[in-house]
């Protein structure tokens, strides 16, 4: 067969098809199958075809001042910002490549859309098109895999570039929303803040703002915690079988509504009951369970454990592995939202346990034990979605080249794989019901059978589950209607705790399960299918933004806390905004333009509508404000018991505000005394209440607060005349 040899000069020659992928190592495995493996410059050439790639996205849109000069300054009479026609620009750093692409668009009969089969894979492509002024065929390849299998049978299977057009439409709605919103209600309440004495930025965003107060409620939840004592008792039991330990079963009467004892006289008179007491069986159950191996992992899934067990940051995490994807190449593509595998993948189980053991011969006796028949419930086609799980990719590498933190994250990823080749881990689990003087005891037992999975899955955390240690633990083989009687019964006294702060780990997963707090049916099932607010690609990103914006603080190794200046954005946005249901409604329009059920146009105009209601309301509350006292916050309370805590951005009296002005709002007349003690400026909901200070600096001076106080933390110095 005569060997292709495509022309060097610079004038491209016409060629049938331009294969356009969403990055290089994806455009590299298209290319092989189509054997287009002459290496050009941006892009691989075959015969009949080309194939280049996006690096993400090559176009971003403009900022404000490139719409209009007058946009650049931040303030109220510019606001809203509505451009008439949108604008994309080239990204500086990958415009090298897209001078690549338009001249390819240029010398083509027709365009194969190869990039992520999902909104933002279409939008990536088709915002290239659009910006080219591309006019001729658009056809797509629809992959969810990057095998050989799962491109060949793609590539017969082409679909018509107008059945997935509206997925592009959908793209756009969804940047251009976001875009408004940001600008918009960043500026607006940027200057809301300023009036109230809030020196720098306070950034809002349709995810970022509804994770920023999933930290400001968690934090307020711990500090406004109020403990509950509760009572247990526990009996230790003799009976002709051995020793137990059974705990008593209050009745629902005598329980609070999570099911604790709360009257400690109650538990008492139990104790007293049953002390040396003889009881009886009531009824034994054994049951054999079987648990199948952790799923694979998705992005998401791999940050959580990278945080819980290693205190790394989620942004760390994915640079981590994307560094074993783009340069060492051993695992799969990282950025994936799936946990499941395609069918066609497993046929390649063999061949990349093989390697797992060449790679790392540590790995050997568990190798010898692996069962690569063995199909686990992760190759799921049907639960596939634009990628599949992250896996190792059985290449050949040398692991003493990883750093300490890189070998770690590919032990997590290559044991989660390797255990799908291993049976359920299989336990009995015993639980005996007991009457004691009347009362209802229980006693719970596991016993292993069969390690299965967990053989693979001991070893890669380094610390023993002191809580599954317990519960594994043998009960006499008792029967219904066996004697026991009791040897010692004890009071225990507990209180119930806050919950944890958040870590970058608990705080992605809470984003991904934000749909539990949302009370509406059909919006709360919008958030479980798309998995809540962000995506496996921004989430990381949007914590570091909250970060970078000091609008959330870090305390200690692995945990978030929110700022004065976050929960300020949060006390001063209204709920339509703050409210992860708000997505939800968003995510539902966005879904009915991808199906071509839903217009683009009408989207747009109802976000134009919510974004100048929002503006034409903090305009007003900004006029309110500018009769009303300063206000200056104090660091939340976690923030002073931590003195080694990066300081929080600076909130102090606006530069705008001079001394003249300063002193006449201290003037105030009676009538703006009353106007002052009527309605809060921050929320808008309490009323402003004289209160005397009772330690620190201002101890035995008085101060307005918000009657809301501790949900609306607003305070400011009464005058010195009052």
């Amino acid at each position: 067969m005569p060997r292709f040899n495509p022309p060097s000069s610079p004038a491209l020659a016409l060629t049938q098809r331009l294969f356009l992928c969403e990055k290089p190592s994806q455009a590299r495995d298209i290319a092989q199958v189509l054997s287009a493996t002459w290496q050009r410059n941006g892009y691989l050439e075959g015969a009949q075809c080309r194939v280049t790639w996006c690096l993400g996205h090559l176009l971003e849109m403009v900022m404000p001042e490139a719409y209009h000069p007058q946009w650049k300054s931040w303030r109220w009479q510019t606001l809203p910002i509505l451009p008439n026609e949108w604008q994309l620009a080239v990204r500086q750093e990958v415009s090298q490549q897209f001078q690549i692409i338009q001249k390819l668009l240029t010398a083509c009969r027709e365009v194969v859309l190869a990039t992520d089969a999902d909104r933002e894979g279409e939008t990536i492509g088709r915002e290239i098109l659009q910006q080219c002024a591309y006019r001729g065929r658009v056809t797509r390849l629809w992959l969810s895999a990057l095998d050989e299998t799962s491109i060949r049978k793609a590539l017969q299977a082409l679909r018509p570039g107008e059945q997935s057009e509206p997925l592009y439409y959908a793209g756009i709605g969804r940047a251009r929303a976001d875009w408004l919103v940001g600008i918009n209600l960043s500026r607006a309440y940027t200057l809301l803040g300023r009036s109230l004495g809030y020196d720098g930025v306070l950034s809002v965003g349709r995810v970022q703002t509804p994770t920023l107060k999933l930290v400001v409620d968690r934090d307020r939840h711990i500090e406004q915690f109020q403990p509950v004592s509760y009572h247990e008792v526990w009996a230790d039991l003799h009976s002709r079988h051995g020793p137990l330990r059974a705990q008593w079963q209050p009745e629902p009467e005598q329980t609070d509504s999570e099911g604790r004892c709360v009257q400690r006289p109650l538990a008492e008179q139990v104790v007293e009951r049953v002390q040396r007491a003889a009881g009886v069986v009531q009824s034994a159950q054994t049951k054999r369970v079987k648990e199948a191996p952790p799923l694979p992992l998705d992005l998401s899934t791999l940050q959580q454990e990278g945080s819980r067990r290693w205190s790394l940051g989620a942004g760390h995490t994915l640079q981590i592995a994307q560094a074993l994807y783009e340069t060492h190449k051993i695992i799969t593509y990282p950025r994936t939202d799936c946990r499941y595998l395609p069918s066609s993948q497993w046929a390649e189980a063999s061949r990349i346990l093989h390697t797992l053991g060449t790679n790392d011969p540590t790995l050997a006796p568990l190798l010898a034990q692996a069962q690569p028949s063995l199909r686990s419930r992760a190759w799921d086609d049907g639960r596939i979605t634009a990628h599949h799980a992250m896996i190792p990719t059985g290449i050949a590498y040398p692991l003493n080249r990883l750093t300490a933190e890189e070998r770690r994250v590919y032990d997590l990823i290559q044991r989660h794989y390797l255990a799908q080749f291993f049976p359920a881990y299989e336990y009995d689990q015993s639980v005996i019901e007991l009457l004691l003087a009347g009362c209802r005891f229980r006693a719970s037992g596991r016993v292993s059978r069969m390690a299965g999975w967990k053989t693979v899955m001991h070893g890669d955390s380094g610390k023993k589950n002191s809580e599954q240690e317990e519960k594994e633990h043998p009960l006499p083989p008792l029967q219904r209607g066996d004697a026991v009687t009791v040897a010692a019964a004890t009071l225990l006294d507990k209180q119930s705790k806050p919950p944890e702060r958040f870590s970058e780990g608990t705080l992605i997963q809470a984003m991904k399960q934000v749909g539990k707090e949302v009370e509406n049916p059909r919006l709360r099932q919008i958030l479980r299918e798309t998995a809540g607010i962000g995506t496996e690609a921004t989430r990381a990103a949007i914590i570091d933004t909250l970060l970078k914006r000091q609008l959330l603080l870090q305390e200690g190794k692995n945990r978030l806390i929110s700022s004065a200046a976050g929960r300020l954005l949060v006390d001063l946005l209204p709920h339509s905004v703050t409210d992860a249901a708000t997505t939800a409604v968003w995510e539902q329009a966005l879904e009915d333009i991808a199906q071509g059920e839903g217009s683009l146009q009408a989207f747009q105009e109802k976000v134009v509508l919510w974004v100048n209601r929002l503006i034409e309301q903090v305009k007003l509350r900004s006029q309110a404000t500018e009769s009303l006292p300063l206000f200056t916050p104090g660091p939340p309370p976690a923030q002073r018991q931590v003195p080694d805590r990066p300081s929080p951005a600076r909130l102090r009296r606006s530069k705008s505000v001079t001394p003249s002005t300063a002193k006449s709002k201290q003037q105030s007349s009676p009538q703006e005394s009353q106007q002052r003690e009527s309605c809060c400026p921050l929320c808008r909901q309490g009323n402003l209440v004289k209160r005397l200070a009772g330690r620190g600096k201002q101890a035995g001076s008085h101060f307005w607060g918000c009657s809301r106080y501790p949900a609306c933390r607003y305070t400011h110095p009464c005058d010195q005349q009052k």
